[in-house]
């Protein structure tokens, strides 16, 4: 079970993390392919790449997950809504 929300489309999926949602469910973890994450709606949320300070989240954002970078994010004040884009060809 996942902590988010989802509707795929394609190469593409829109995820909600809630606002109520339990930091704990919110782990450190990798991804078997690129990914490009464009945030819809940050809320204060924030983000952590391995080995790097936690940064905070901004409306309109692009980030550049490479695949099996461990990768985190991390709670806000409501609900966060990204766009991720799954690069073919990269697993």
């Amino acid at each position: 079970m996942f902590p988010f929300n989802q509707v795929k489309e394609g190469n593409r999926v829109i995820r909600e993390f809630r606002g109520d949602i339990d930091p704990s469910e919110l782990v450190w973890h990798q991804d078997r392919e690129d990914r490009t994450v464009k945030v819809i709606e940050a809320n204060g949320w924030g983000y952590q790449l391995d080995n790097q300070l936690p940064l905070l989240l901004e409306d309109r954002q692009e980030l550049f997950i490479p695949k099996m970078m461990y990768h985190r994010v991390i709670k806000g004040n409501g609900p966060l809504v990204v766009e991720v884009y799954m690069h073919e060809g990269s697993m």
